[in-house]
């Protein structure tokens, strides 16, 4: 696979994504143990410990994802646009899409709601939805921009920028 290549959907792992749950296999609250089994095994690259945040990331490369731990418990998960499994919320792709299409899916979601209970945006203007528990951040593949969802757990909410340390937000 090439440096910008994007795996199609017909060649990812497909996922449901339950709100402040699970996300495919991942359920949040999942020791690192835990979630390797549910991942089929496979051991994650290096870790990266972000003593500021008390968060441990385990990179799985090969799998196109991050997963973030804080007192051994998962607390979220980032998935690469490029080549990570593909994870669908109320029947929509969220991996790997136009930025500007899945924005609109969230204000179309934000109207059926009370005002002011759905979207937020991070600093650097990547959408999030406070009833799903997910930032979609963007990654670059060539010249275009594609989707990289970041699934949080429940207590992320309260202040969804800070819950993880700033990499998390970064490009993949």
């Amino acid at each position: 696979m090439g440096l910008w290549d994007v795996l199609p959907d017909s060649e990812r792992q497909h996922w449901t994504f339950g709100p402040f749950v699970s996300a495919g296999p991942l359920r949040f609250g999942m020791t690192t143990d835990e979630a390797s089994a549910a991942l089929g095994g496979v051991p994650a690259a290096v870790r990266e410990h972000y003593a500021r945040w008390d968060v441990v990331c385990h990179p799985y490369s090969k799998l196109g994802l991050k997963l973030y731990f804080a007192a051994e418990r998962l607390r979220g998960i980032s998935l690469d646009a490029r080549r990570g499994p593909q994870v669908h919320a109320d029947e929509t792709a969220l991996v790997g899409q136009v930025p500007s299409e899945l924005e609109q899916w969230l204000f179309d979601r934000a109207e059926s709601r009370e005002a002011f209970t759905e979207l937020f945006y991070l600093p650097g203007a990547e959408p999030g939805s406070l009833t799903l528990g997910v930032v979609l951040c963007v990654q670059r593949a060539g010249d275009h921009l594609l989707t990289r969802p970041v699934f949080l757990a429940a207590e992320a909410m309260d202040d969804v920028y800070h819950y993880l340390p700033r990499e998390a937000w970064a490009i993949f």
